[in-house]
């Protein structure tokens, strides 16, 4: 019994990060064939729409790195799983930051 809670100790995060990436990777796949990817008028709105999701993935290890020194988990999940909701939150922040209109007060 001991040996199938080590198995599902280790594949677990990797079966959650794999669905996580997996979305998000499919999800920015129909949207670039639909060609309704994110797009913005001035060119530093455009590298932080296209910086969300890359700073979700490093935001979200270094949460990771930091929880586990309060959980009892290894570094190595933490800053897996970590990342892999950071990634998933990044994901999100584009979706809402490529939808949200731009606004000129000249």
């Amino acid at each position: 019994m001991e040996a199938i809670m080590d198995i599902l100790e280790i594949l677990l995060p990797l079966i959650f990060v794999s669905g996580i990436a997996l979305f998000v990777v499919f999800r920015l796949k129909t949207k670039q064939r639909t060609g309704t990817l994110g797009e913005k008028k001035s060119e530093n709105a455009q590298v932080l729409l296209n910086s969300l999701i890359p700073l979700g993935l490093m935001f979200g290890a270094m949460l990771g790195a930091a929880t586990s020194w309060f959980l009892p988990f290894s570094l190595l999940t933490t800053i897996t799983m970590g990342s892999a909701l950071g990634y998933l939150v990044g994901y999100f922040a584009y979706e809402a930051y490529s939808k949200k209109e731009e606004s000129y007060t000249n």
